[in-house]
């Protein structure tokens, strides 16, 4: 099955793995969204590798959040797939946390 799941009604967490998958998830995470936008946490502690339609289609996501006034966190990057975020700027455009907790309590707080 998906590995998306609602956590609350304001936050949707996706468990990413590495394609083919990630396009998948993303993809219907995004569909999902555009009936119901809530605020989402991307967890990539499964993610060994990203390439450049994973980046295009992150971006698109993004959009699709600011479009719906929705935050958007990316949590337990690891160390090869952050080097992707930083030589391509996309470190300063995301918002990332260290875990899923972290991220999950960021998003709780910003609502209150």
């Amino acid at each position: 099955g998906m590995a998306i799941q609602n956590w609350s009604d304001e936050i949707t967490v996706a468990e990413l793995s590495d394609d083919p998958q990630f396009t998948d998830e993303l993809g219907t995470l995004m569909e999902a969204l555009e009936s119901k936008p809530t605020d989402v946490v991307l967890n990539f502690s499964a993610v060994s590798f990203i390439n450049s339609s994973n980046i295009a289609r992150l971006l698109r996501l993004r959009k699709q959040m600011i479009a719906s006034d929705r935050k958007l966190v990316l949590c337990d990057v690891n160390t090869q797939v952050w080097g992707v975020f930083l030589v391509t700027g996309l470190d300063k455009i995301f918002e990332f946390t260290n875990d899923i907790a972290t991220a999950l309590a960021s998003l709780q707080l910003a609502k209150e």
